[in-house]
């Protein structure tokens, strides 16, 4: 009896051993609590991450439409001032691009290329910053600067600048410097503070050529003041607004980092000019125009055909020079690194521009001036092209 138990207790250990080995046993009961095994995980074949790719620059744009004969622009914070040039009004223009009058300047005489010209924005508090942060208005001791002709001759007058962004105005008028030389052409009329705080003025020789070289006239000069209109002391010419002289009409004026100033300027019929501008030199005109070799005039850095610019306004932004072109219709850069070389933009594609302008974002404005009276207007014009630096 006890042989046959064992048996029978061996034969079941052997059949429990082989199901363990990977014999068929009997599936367990719905009582038993066995643990739950999960699937085996698969893995995901790896998705590779799309690429970054630099975003396109954005096409030009409108900024502001319907402007009439535009002459200059200035920001003061984000908000820009523009002039018109026959009207003698004087706008701000909000961020949707819609134009709010200012004032309208007394006592403009509109002829020819003459009326509201350049433009200007000093603050005596802080040269930057025009927008008291706390209050959002105008900083005390803002001015806003305008160039004009009057009835018998160019001015520059500064109007106290008060307000807020679309509610801005002007107070009354003080004359920083008249008796200017004034003509139906070449009339100069460009304004600019220099990083040395003072105020430069470009002045044309009013059609009279021999003006340029006489240094007891301001026709076809570029003068220096202080931002009230006296004399600096360290000018050049003893008790004398003139810093350089010879020039024909020099329309546009700007500085880079290291404080080089460079003007545009129209020549006749044979070269128009862009002049690195020193204290004290002649630059040529009536006697010659363009490169002349001659070690009495200061040569330009470059010069073109009348045809293909006609220059106006200019800004310095990314290491080079921007030039707004009239005749020429396109916008040119100078590298400051090579300024013998150039490149041209939107040749025809806008008409006639007459200022540039570096934004408070970072692009830059382009003025177009179509409604002057010298080719057909084109639609929306005149207008503000905002544009990346290119």
């Amino acid at each position: 009896m006890m042989s046959r138990i064992c048996a029978l207790l061996l034969a079941s250990a052997m059949t429990v051993a082989l199901a363990a080995c990977g014999g068929t046993a009997e599936p367990p009961s719905e009582a038993e609590d066995l643990p739950t095994i999960a699937p085996p995980e698969t893995e995901e074949p790896d998705t590779p991450e799309p690429e970054e790719t630099a975003a396109e620059p954005a096409g030009p744009r409108e900024a502001t439409t319907g402007l009439e004969a535009p002459w200059s622009v200035v920001f003061v914070g984000n908000t820009a001032i523009v002039s018109e040039r026959d009207s003698g009004r004087i706008f701000e223009l909000a961020e949707d691009g819609s134009k709010r009058r200012i004032t309208t300047v007394a006592g403009v005489v509109h002829g020819g290329e003459g009326g509201l010209l350049g433009l200007a924005v000093r603050s005596s508090a802080d040269d930057d910053a025009v927008i008291d942060p706390q209050t959002g208005e105008v900083a005390d001791g803002t001015y806003l600067y305008a160039y004009s002709t009057a009835a018998n001759s160019n001015r520059v007058q500064r109007f106290p600048l008060r307000g807020e962004p679309g509610a801005l105005k002007l107070g009354k008028a003080r004359t920083v410097i008249d008796g200017l030389p004034s003509a139906a052409s070449h009339n100069g009329g460009r304004i600019a503070f220099g990083p040395d705080g003072k105020l430069y003025v470009t002045v044309g020789d009013a059609g009279q050529p021999g003006l340029a070289q006489d240094r007891d006239s301001l026709g076809g000069k570029i003068l220096r003041l202080t931002a009230t209109g006296k004399v600096p002391k360290d000018n050049p010419f003893s008790g004398s607004p003139v810093y350089s002289y010879g020039h024909r009409n020099p329309q546009g004026i700007a500085w880079d980092e290291d404080g080089t100033m460079y003007a545009s300027e129209f020549g006749q019929d044979t070269w128009d000019e862009l002049n690195v501008i020193e204290a004290g030199a002649n630059y040529g005109w009536p006697v010659v125009e363009g490169v002349s070799g001659d070690d009495r005039y200061t040569d330009p850095v470059q010069q073109w055909s009348p045809s293909e610019a006609s220059p106006s306004g200019i800004a310095i932004a990314d290491g080079r020079i921007y030039i707004a072109n009239l005749r020429g219709q396109r916008l040119r850069s100078v590298p400051l690194a090579n300024l013998g070389k150039d490149k041209d933009y939107f040749v025809g594609e806008y008409g006639r521009i007459r200022d540039v302008t570096l934004t408070p974002d970072g692009t830059l404005w382009l003025l177009t001036n179509n409604t002057d009276g010298r080719i057909e207007p084109r639609k929306n014009d005149d207008r503000f092209i905002d544009t990346e630096i290119l």
